[in-house]
Parts: structure tokens; sequence; C-alpha cells
């Protein structure tokens, strides 16, 4: 019998109360694990509004050390109830340190632990290295009940060594929490299409599925520009939304069969690592790597 896997994703304008949107994405989990997926992945930083298109020093406050964040401690129970996976992305206070981080729920209610954003943007409207410390946990794939899960945050995934390390480490699927939209300095820039493609990119490389959630909505003059879809190891968009609509989305997987692809494929067996040094090396004075 034929592992399966049904991932859901939620798309959804925010408030900037935490407490109305744990029950907007509890409710969409609710509707999602209705339709049979096993796991369901929020936005990020679905707490409140994307605070991080300006320099303020009172957001620091929004962060919580991550098995106390009320995100956390609100979708554990709901992830136990509904027998699902939920990776859920926080704004983490660890000591003096600050991370944009993802906290790993199993399906029986379970921390698995936390990743940290790896890869931090700094530019007009996404000013997150005034926020964010770059993630110290290296990039992981959880072994969850439900499957071998590997979870980017959202810059991660113009990268794809993210894709690829998940990849090598096992994932069956690959998943973004996401929080993007308008670019100030650029208002006629709409990126929508690009930040689909190169997912669907790791996902034909890497011949596995991958799934990506946003919002949607204007904050303070930001509007995003939600599009959140699921792809299939072909990189097919098999499921998604629109700019503007609130919702979920779900799509079932064959793993046996995605795993029969990836060897046929030979992406892995044809590697030549040995070769790829300049890939982690400094350029030398002339400037090739």
């Amino acid at each position: 019998m034929s592992r399966k896997l049904s991932v859901g994703v939620i798309q959804s304008a925010f408030s900037d109360d935490m407490h109305a949107n744990i029950e907007t994405v509890v409710s969409k989990i609710r509707d999602a694990a209705k339709l049979g997926a096993d796991v369901v992945l929020p936005p990020e930083l679905f707490q409140g509004h994307y605070f991080c298109k300006t320099q303020e020093e009172k957001e620091f406050l929004r962060a919580y050390p991550w098995r106390e964040h009320p995100c956390v401690v609100a979708l554990a129970p709901i992830a136990k109830e509904l027998n699902v996976v939920i990776p859920v992305s926080i704004y983490e206070k660890s000591g003096p340190h600050y991370f944009n981080s993802m906290v790993m729920i199993d399906s029986t209610g379970e921390l698995m632990g936390v990743y940290r954003k790896t890869h931090i943007p700094d530019g007009p409207g996404y000013q997150e290295k005034f926020y964010f410390r770059p993630g110290d946990t290296g990039f992981k794939v959880w072994n969850t009940q439900k499957g071998r899960i590997g979870v980017g945050i959202c810059w991660d995934q113009w990268y794809p060594e993210c894709a690829r390390a998940m990849a090598l480490a096992g994932a069956d699927l690959l998943l973004y929490p996401t929080a993007i939209g308008s670019e100030p300095q650029e208002p006629d820039m709409d990126t929508a299409a690009r930040w689909r493609r190169v997912m669907q990119g790791h996902a034909v490389a890497n011949v596995v599925p991958v799934a990506a959630a946003n919002r949607v909505g204007t904050e303070d003059g930001q509007a995003f520009y939600g599009t959140s879809f699921i792809c299939d190891a072909v990189g097919e968009v098999v499921e998604d939304l629109d700019r503007i609509e609130e919702g979920v989305r779900v799509a079932s997987f064959d793993l046996d069969y995605n795993d029969q692809m990836r060897a046929a494929w030979g992406f892995f067996r044809d590697r030549r690592p040995e070769l790829y040094a300049s890939l982690v090396s400094g350029a030398d004075d002339d400037g090739r790597y």
C-alpha cells in the first residue's frame, strides 16, 4: 500500500489582534482537516500585521520564547484533536536574541522543535535584519507522524540550496510560510509569478511536492498578493488561490511514486559534490569562485 500525504495551505488577511488571528487560523485548519489534510500550513508571522516594513523598537515586544508563544500554545491541542501536523511561524525571543522561526507541531500535539529562518532580507518594505538574527539551526527535516517534512520561511524559498539541503535530508514535502507582496520602492513591480516559478523549479529539481502559504489584503499601504499554491513533484500547480480570496486548498500525493520518480531521474545519483566547493567558498583576488 502506497504512502499517501495530503497537504493543505491557508490563505487569509490578518488583523493586528493576535488572538483573533489565531481563531482565524484554527477555523481554517478545521476546514482543511475536513478536506482530508494531514499537514496544514498557515502563512508567515500570522500572529499580526507584517511589522517589518519599518524599524520600530516597540515591535520587539511581539516576540516570545518558542515553547511559550501564544500561537504555539493554542495550536498544539488543535493538532492533536484533528490529527494534523501544523508548522507554526512565530516571532521568537531566545535570551537576548530574536529570530523569525517555525515550530513544528506533530499530529500528536508534540512540539518537535524549532527552525530559525536562514536567509534574512533587508530592503524597502522588508527590513527584517533589524528584527531577526540569521538562523542558527541549519536546514531541518521533521520526521512527523504523517511524513518527512522540510520547511523554509519566506526569503528561504528563493534559494535552491535550501530546497536541495532539505531534499538531501529526505524530505517528502517542502513547505514555505510566506508574507510577500508589493515592493514599495518599485510600485509597478509584481513578483507573484516569479515567486511561484522559483518554487516550482525546486519541485522539479528535487522531485518533491512544494506548498506555499501567503497572506492577502493591505496593511498600512502594503498589499500582499496571496497566490498561495500547491505543486506536485513535476512542478505543476495542482491547487491554488487567487490574489484576494481567503480560504484553504488541499492536495494529496503518493510519496512512494515520488520516490520512484526521484530515483529514475537520477538527480541525486548524478550529483558531483566534490566539484561544488566554489558554492561555499569566497572569491579569489580576481573575483573568480
